[in-house]
């Protein structure tokens, strides 16, 4: 039965969930036949056990031992079992919010007349809904359905009077753009790296309606989606880019963890387009959002932190020169990577901190430190022992070096632009040994080359060590 629809699903819930299930089961209002809790009570055994369950085991609670299994009664009780269940899974889904559950009473409340229980009960979902802390899309889906139930209560024979029209559009046309313009957003990121051609059907109104109502500018869960959007496809959107920043830093308290870091990811995005466009100014903006994610709490996935981001941190840090950071960050940060990557990228990063202070021999020693299993730590690493050793002067070290480093990228398949950017590390360095720094033309015909190749990463120790 491993593969049943029914085993993969009871296998997602934990033992408070299985207790619940349990017990809803077992009511006679949800589940009148004792057959499925038979059934559920093996599998929740086997689950307890660490053993796969078979239609056999299953079928020996229900008929007793020895009788051969009915296979067609069994799949229909598992089919029984499974629906149970996603019975139970909407349940726990439509009523995890309370105040839903009060929009939901207020609902049944109003269709028997009850107004006195209406009214209280709609004024709970208010007030619960108040409580939270998030001003997203959902908030303003759940004050739309708040209004369209009260509404439907003053509406009732009542058409003369006044009636609350206009909160339930505002509300409804709030969640719907909050909700639209983070759907773009969410597109475009996915769009930068997968090729895909999206219709954003109403977008460009929505647009527009939110450029000539300042009302919703003023609502971060619209405002922030508007900017981010904005500066993620118009040409002048570095224009808009502090404006994003501003707000994002101020109100990152009214959206729930999952938004913050997804508008942070795309803000880095912009910046790493604008780095990668040689607007240096953009490493200190995503320093910043990336300091603004780490005291949130936004970069750690059930518990642990990915070696890349922590390797672009502190690459960001080290060069707007916050080396004093990156070395705090190195040893606050280090426990939370995956094991295999530990060892490697605290030594890796503390040669990259201590050959920013010039410790040259230091950061050397770092570097013979660790046995680099990931490639990308490996070809950063041998990059950077290549550039010690120019820097020392140890030419005969670094022209085995530079053989050894071209072998070792030849032989590697499938890693792409890497490739191509760190055969030319390598290319570069051997000419940088061989140009004639006293003369004047061959530098600058040097310089030249490098300048204008389109894969460098480190261009601009080449033409440092140029003029050096």
């Amino acid at each position: 039965m491993e593969n049943t629809l029914l085993w993969q699903t009871l296998r997602t819930l934990n033992n408070l969930e299985q207790k619940h299930l349990g017990q809803w089961l077992r009511s006679p209002f949800f589940c009148r036949r004792e057959q499925p809790v038979l059934l559920f009570e093996y599998l929740q055994n086997c689950l307890a056990r660490g053993v796969t369950p078979t239609y056999e085991g299953a079928f020996e609670p229900l008929a007793g031992q020895g009788k051969q299994p009915d296979m067609h009664a069994i799949r229909l009780l598992t089919s029984e079992l499974l629906a149970q269940i996603e019975h139970f899974l909407v349940y726990r889904e439509m009523f995890a919010e309370q105040a839903n559950f009060d929009i939901h009473l207020a609902a049944a409340y109003r269709k028997r007349g009850l107004e006195k229980h209406f009214r209280q009960s709609l004024h709970s979902a208010r007030a619960g809904w108040g409580k939270q802390p998030y001003r997203h899309a959902e908030f303003f889906d759940a004050q739309s359905a708040i209004e369209y139930e009260l509404y439907q209560q003053l509406s009732a024979g009542r058409r003369t009077e006044a009636l609350n029209w206009q909160q339930l559009s505002d509300q409804t046309d709030t969640a719907y753009i909050a909700r639209k313009l983070r759907q773009a957003c969410m597109a475009l990121s996915h769009q930068a790296v997968y090729p895909a051609n999206y219709q954003f059907g109403l977008l460009n109104a929505v647009l527009e309606h939110v450029r000539q109502t300042e009302a919703l500018q003023q609502i971060p869960a619209v405002s922030l989606y508007f900017y981010c959007y904005l500066l993620l496809t118009e040409p002048a959107g570095e224009t808009l880019f502090q404006r994003f920043k501003t707000q994002l830093f101020e109100n990152l308290d009214q959206l729930p963890g999952d938004e913050q870091r997804n508008l942070h990811l795309l803000a880095l995005n912009f910046c790493i387009r604008k780095i990668n466009q040689l607007e240096s100014a953009y490493f200190r903006e995503a320093l910043d959002l990336y300091k603004s994610a780490l005291n949130a709490g936004l970069l750690l996935e059930n518990g642990q932190f990915s070696h890349f981001a922590y390797n672009n941190i502190i690459a960001i840090a080290l060069k707007v020169g916050d080396i004093d950071w990156a070395e705090q960050f190195i040893h606050t940060y280090t426990p939370f990577l995956e094991k295999k990557h530990r060892d490697a990228a605290f030594h890796l990063n503390l040669a990259r901190v201590e050959y920013g202070r010039h410790n040259l021999s230091a950061a050397l020693l770092h570097l013979q430190h660790a046995d680099y299993k990931d490639l990308i730590n490996n070809l950063i690493a041998k990059t950077l022992q290549l550039k010690i050793y120019y820097e020392t002067g140890e030419f005969d070290a670094l022209e085995a070096h530079l053989q050894s480093m071209q072998t070792f990228i030849r032989r590697q398949r499938g890693i792409g632009y890497h490739k191509t950017n760190y055969l030319n590390i390598v290319r570069y360095g051997r000419r940088l040994m061989q140009h004639n720094p006293n003369s004047r033309q061959a530098r600058a015909a040097l310089r030249q080359k490098i300048e204008e190749e389109p894969v460098l990463t480190e261009k601009e120790w080449f033409l440092e060590m140029i003029d050096h």
